[in-house]
Order: structure tokens, then C-alpha cells, then sequence
């Protein structure tokens, strides 16, 4: 065990120190903590609806990288965090 020593410290100095040290702590968990939310996909039919454009349109902007889809056996997915990251206000 450490031992420390604490010389020409008030007992108001050492309290805000440690109300320091805590705040620093609970801030960087406040970043690195995330809610655990499930994901959601989409399907191309149901993006193209919510997006108003035509599965063509989906297909380019796949591969232009504006929209990411990822493939899931056969089909393909758009995750819907992604669609709502790439919609954009101007």
C-alpha cells in the first residue's frame, strides 16, 4: 500500500483537488460510454422509399461511397444509423 503525505494543504485545497480529479475521470468516461442500442437495416426497396430515389440511384451512390451497404447472404443492407449520418443539412 502507498502512503502519502500531504504537507501545507488545506482541507479545502485537498477537497477541490479530488472534486478535480473525479470531474476529469467522469468526463472521459462520459466520451468512451455508449448506449447499446440494436441495429437496424434496411432494405434497398425500403432506403429508396425513405430517400425518395430509385434503386439506380442507390446502386451509384454505393458505389460512389455516399451510402455503405453491407451484404448479408444474399441480400443487401443499409444499416439505418448510416442513412441518417449521410443525409446532410444544408
Amino acid at each position: 500500500m502507498k502512503k502519502i503525505e500531504l504537507y501545507s494543504v488545506t482541507p479545502e485545497q485537498l477537497q477541490n483537488a479530488i472534486i478535480e480529479g473525479v470531474k476529469t475521470q467522469l468526463e472521459s468516461l462520459k466520451i468512451h460510454f455508449e448506449t447499446k442500442q440494436p441495429r437496424t437495416y434496411l432494405s434497398r426497396l425500403d432506403v429508396s422509399r425513405l430517400l425518395n430515389v430509385s434503386l439506380v440511384t442507390l446502386n451509384k451512390w454505393n458505389k460512389n461511397g455516399k451510402l455503405k451497404a453491407v451484404g448479408i447472404g444474399g441480400r443487401v443492407l443499409y444499416r439505418q444509423c448510416d442513412i441518417e449520418n449521410a443525409i446532410v443539412e444544408l
